[in-house]
């Protein structure tokens, strides 16, 4: 068992924030006129983010006397909701309402193809000290709602507006960047020792 010490010591290192994230989002080209302000304004007005979750689907298999088996045979990543701190010029409506409009015109609703509306996202976590500390990439993401903003005379706060994203995978660039490292380190450790070796 455990002794508190041990388990206090597991603590030497601050804890995870939730609010310390960004959110990079690179819209389509064809929507530049209504981002002026680009990925950095966006990043900035973004309040509330996810990072997103990944499952793998099974199927049920008994192979011989065993028990029955779990055989994992696609991976499912699930959509993502990001808040906006809406200006008051309502930029930031404006920018997703024309990227509906441009996946799907509501002057002949015949969808676009995907090419011409996917983008990708990049998702950010930082440590207490502003140190990067896990990195995402959302490959070919785009919006599938952009929720309704409330009127209301009583309320004299600002509109936050919920835009859900669909896309088609997400990779970890925290572990491509480990791995690279690692993979230096092993090999100017195979160096060292080599040199060291009389042929």
């Amino acid at each position: 068992m455990a002794s508190i010490s041990k388990f206090l010591s597991s603590f030497n290192k601050d804890l995870a924030r939730p609010n310390r994230f960004e959110v990079f989002l690179y819209p389509p080209p064809a929507l530049i006129p209504y981002y002026n302000g680009g990925a950095a304004h966006l990043a900035l007005r973004c309040e509330q983010a996810e990072l997103p979750s990944r499952a793998l689907a099974t199927l049920d298999r008994k192979i011989g006397t065993v028990p029955v088996q779990k055989f994992p045979y696609l991976s499912m990543y699930n959509d993502i909701n990001l808040t906006f701190i809406v200006g008051g010029d309502m930029k930031e409506k404006l920018l997703f309402d024309a990227w509906l409009e441009l996946i799907n015109p509501s002057s002949n609703f015949n969808f676009k193809y995907k090419n011409n509306y996917k983008t990708q996202m990049v998702i950010k976590q930082y440590d207490m000290s502003g140190n990067l500390t896990y990195n995402i990439m959302l490959i070919d993401a785009f919006p599938i709602a952009v929720s309704q903003l409330d009127l209301d005379w009583s309320n004299d706060g600002y509109h936050k507006l919920n835009v859900v994203f669909a896309y088609t995978y997400w990779t970890n660039t925290t572990l491509n960047n480990i791995g690279k490292n690692l993979g230096t380190q092993a090999l100017s450790g195979l160096d060292n020792l080599t040199s060291k070796i009389n042929f």
